[in-house]
């Protein structure tokens, strides 16, 4: 199935620390565009099955979500979105190893039942959740680079 956004950046950085960097609650939410803060609920870290609760933030708007990873590899984090049980999204970074580093591949799939697009429209200020995705992705992606060649 075809991602909604989805965009890609070349990083001077070991795949290793392009890994280390997305599946980091707290790494991760200095480079994402919405995602803000999380918390491992039953796991220390990340691996396949463990859940964190995360906190997403646009202007005003703060709302949480219950994630689930199901990729946790050195060529793949992924998780699936709840929202009040609801499955609303999956997310997933690709990595690549290349000759000067690795490219990073951001990927997400909208997953929202019809009836709850108007809810989070309310609940997010996000018209066209799409767009805005892609544009979170690629700005995402800019610092996801930045940190990890920074280290």
């Amino acid at each position: 199935m075809t991602p909604d956004a989805s965009a890609h950046i070349d990083v001077a950085a070991s795949p290793q620390r392009v890994f280390e960097l997305v599946s980091d609650l707290r790494g991760l939410s200095r480079c994402a565009e919405e995602y803000s803060g999380g918390k491992w609920l039953n796991a220390a870290g990340p691996r396949v099955g463990a859940r964190f609760r995360g906190l997403n933030k646009r202007g005003w708007r703060k709302w949480p979500t219950t994630s689930t990873v199901t990729d946790c590899s050195a060529t793949r984090f992924a998780f699936e979105v709840k929202s009040l049980g609801m499955a609303v999204s999956r997310w997933q970074y690709d990595i690549e190893e290349t000759g000067e580093g690795c490219r990073v591949t951001e990927s997400t799939w909208d997953r929202r039942p019809g009836w709850y697009v108007p809810v989070t429209r309310l609940a997010t200020g996000v018209r066209d959740r799409a767009v805005t995705n892609q544009r979170n992705i690629e700005a995402t992606l800019q610092r996801l680079k930045q940190a990890a060649e920074s280290a």
